[in-house]
């Protein structure tokens, strides 16, 4: 098949799944070719079948805000009429969906039939969903997308309590790349860089805006510090880093939290982690929780959203109510203090990870690519 792939190409969970997607169909010979206005951080073009179109947004002074969904629109056209695509696949949606709406309307008036398939992730329903001024456009374009699939059923039920669906959504979860993980090799002399006496390590990794709850990542490492011996690595970056930092002078905690910033082989840190720690408001699935349990690594997560469906309480980690930082920290000293229960978490962790494992998920996708291809013929 000859795929194009829309997405954002930035640190997020739509944008690394979307590409590491494309790359797994590329590497089963499918030709993918990826549609956005910045290379994905993860994508490599130095790899056979992969293709990177760039989507570039001229300034002009009529406009105080570029219209990028017009000119992804006019490239999506250039791309399927040039690249002779079979489908396209949008991840999120606004403004990927309604622009493949427009491009395949567009394409039609020429000849081409292009059917489009649109990924929800998350904030484009929960966040968004919320916005009366963005409502009508996701509903109809939701509703016009040839195929729907959601990464959760919990994100699946709240698209449907948002939105005034007519159609079938699909639940193709989110996955993970074990091979990445292979690859990591004496992570000994890491470990000790950040845990010189042997300290047990946490961590969290987030893009810290306020729907993540970052306040309480530091204050359930404040109650376990205060009972054995503990280091923070925070990853990622956002909003609330400096009131973050803030915090963490507040309470003398400095010297035990290492801010990381935005990094770009997670993989690394999170093998040399003990506990994850996911205090988030809401989540549609809690990719980060999965990318933590397949490096061995038990989450200590609220119980929101579609966390519960990749969290498993008391196999995989442990579940808590928003915001009860108390429960958290038990829950997280429950496992640190007892040596053979964290060995049976961390199995268990890895094996609930591998129901997500991309060759699993990804012949979900494949099968509903050609059931389109089908009706198209």
């Amino acid at each position: 098949m000859n795929i194009g792939i829309v997405c954002y190409p930035t640190f997020g969970g739509s944008g690394v799944v979307a590409t590491e997607l494309g790359k797994a169909l590329a590497f089963k010979g499918h030709k993918v070719h990826f549609i956005s206005y910045q290379q994905p951080v993860k994508l490599d073009l130095f790899s056979e079948n992969i293709f990177y179109h760039e989507v570039k947004v001229s300034e002009y002074p009529l406009f105080d805000y570029q219209p990028y969904e017009l000119v992804l629109t006019s490239k999506l056209v250039d791309v399927v009429r040039f690249e002779k695509l079979d489908l396209l696949h949008v991840h999120y949606a606004i403004p990927h969906a309604s622009a493949a709406y427009m491009a395949q309307k567009i394409l039609a008036s020429k000849g081409i039939n292009i059917p489009f398939i649109t990924t929800l992730h998350g904030t484009d329903i929960t966040l968004l969903g919320k916005d009366a001024s963005f409502e009508p456009v996701i509903t109809f374009t939701i509703n016009e997308s040839n195929a729907v699939t959601a990464v959760s059923e919990s994100l699946k039920k709240d698209t449907y309590r948002h939105f005034r669906i007519n159609r079938d959504i699909e639940v193709i979860p989110n996955f993970i790349c074990f091979n990445e993980y292979k690859k990591i090799k004496n992570t000994e002399a890491l470990k000790k860089s950040f845990a010189p006496n042997g300290e047990k390590l946490l961590v969290h990794v987030s893009n810290f805006r306020p729907v993540k709850r970052v306040f309480d990542v530091v204050k359930i490492f404040d109650i376990i510090r205060k009972q054995i011996p503990v280091k923070l690595l925070m990853v990622g970056d956002g909003p609330e880093r400096h009131s973050i930092e803030e915090l963490c002078r507040e309470l003398n905690a400095c010297d035990s939290i290492k801010f990381l910033g935005k990094v770009r082989d997670t993989e690394r840190i999170l093998s040399i982690s003990d506990l994850f720690l996911l205090t988030s408001e809401s989540e549609s699935f809690g990719l980060a929780a999965l990318e933590a349990m397949a490096a061995k690594v038990p989450v200590i997560s609220t119980n929101t959203g579609g966390i519960p469906e990749v969290n498993i309480h008391g196999v995989s980690g442990f579940l808590s109510n928003v915001g009860d930082v108390d429960d958290m920290a038990k829950n997280a000293l429950t496992l640190l203090k007892d040596e053979n229960l964290f060995k049976k978490f961390q199995k268990n962790a890895f094996q609930q990870a591998q129901t997500f494992n991309i060759f699993k998920v990804l012949p979900k996708y494949e099968e509903l690519y050609e059931s389109l291809l089908k009706q198209k013929i």
